[in-house]
């Protein structure tokens, strides 16, 4: 069975990427400003952005395997028509959105998901700290729907690369606000840096990949504060630059978990499906009790951006 062919967009950008982070570092040497960049660091992200190619190299099939099966079954074929292209990256977009949810509020993704940010730093080398371990979360489930409504997965894998290239350059402080319009409708490095952020006000927001309506939709955008500077970062960081220990920490973790004695059934399963932090005694915190501890201590911010729903 053929279908369209579509360039691997994302093999294309590599130079792109290696020049802009050439020339976001000259920017910050020479401006004093706009970020910082540390060697370890630096090395680590690159690390891990090649150890995700070597993943989809390897086990790249498995998701074209589950797509094509789908593809076979579905009776509907939008064809290749620039609109049903245009039309497949907004939805792929959205789809984009829940994945990126799903990877804060339920463990298990989270466990793939956390290595992007267990970076201190924010510059363009943090867009390559990447999974090694994202087939193992089944997400690619979520791409069923599209297939199914008759995008051929040569295009879906297409405009998920062409998302992937766009987040690319949000992974910067060098660039501040951008015009109120462009502000309104994309997602920007503001829009970004606020997603990194381990302040509580900005737990859990602005998981958007391209267009940051999706969050405005859903009620999850926060805007960057000019009088709260973002901490980048874990609320617990790891403290080390070793890149295995980045990709498993946390499926490390929710084993642990899992084989704890005395559990219940539904507790263990908690330990993995649960948001991060969860815990069965209530010993640790998740998102939502560190915004509530916040408030306790600082009862002013409530209403406040990050803080609307407290």
């Amino acid at each position: 069975m053929t279908g369209p062919h579509y360039p691997d967009v994302v093999q294309w950008a590599v130079p792109f990427f290696i020049l802009a982070i050439l020339l976001e570092l000259g920017w910050i040497v020479i401006k004093r400003r706009g970020g910082r960049y540390e060697t370890r660091d630096a090395l680590t992200s690159l690390i891990m952005g090649a150890g995700n190619v070597a993943v989809g190299i390897a086990l790249g099939f498995v998701a074209w395997w589950f797509f094509m099966a789908l593809w076979r079954i579905t009776p509907l074929d939008l064809g290749t028509s620039w609109w049903v292209v245009a039309l497949c990256f907004v939805l792929d977009d959205l789809r984009y959105y829940w994945v990126h949810r799903f990877g804060h509020r339920i463990r298990w993704v989270w466990a793939s998901h956390v290595n992007h940010h267990s970076s201190q730093h924010y510059n363009l080398t943090t867009a390559l700290r990447q999974t090694w371990t994202g087939m193992f979360t089944f997400m690619i489930i979520v791409r069923a729907p599209l297939i199914l409504l008759g995008f051929h997965p040569a295009m879906v894998l297409f405009c998920g690369g062409l998302n992937l290239i766009y987040q690319f350059w949000i992974h910067t402080e060098a660039i501040g606000k951008l015009p109120r319009w462009f502000e309104a409708i994309m997602n920007t490095p503001s829009h970004h840096r606020v997603h990194h952020g381990r302040n509580p006000r900005y737990l859990d927001a602005n998981y958007a990949g391209v267009f940051i309506i999706w969050d405005k939709m859903f009620g999850t955008f926060v805007p960057e504060l000019p009088e709260e500077k973002v901490q980048y970062g874990l609320v617990k960081n790891l403290g080390t630059f070793n890149p295995i220990r980045v990709a498993f920490h946390e499926w490390v973790g929710i084993f642990r978990d899992l084989l704890r004695p005395g559990l219940s059934l539904r507790q263990r399963l908690m330990y993995a499906v649960a948001p991060p932090g969860w815990s069965h005694d209530g010993s640790r915190d998740t998102s939502e009790t560190i915004k509530r501890k916040h408030l306790e201590k600082t009862p002013q911010d409530r209403g406040t951006p990050g803080f609307d729903r407290y």
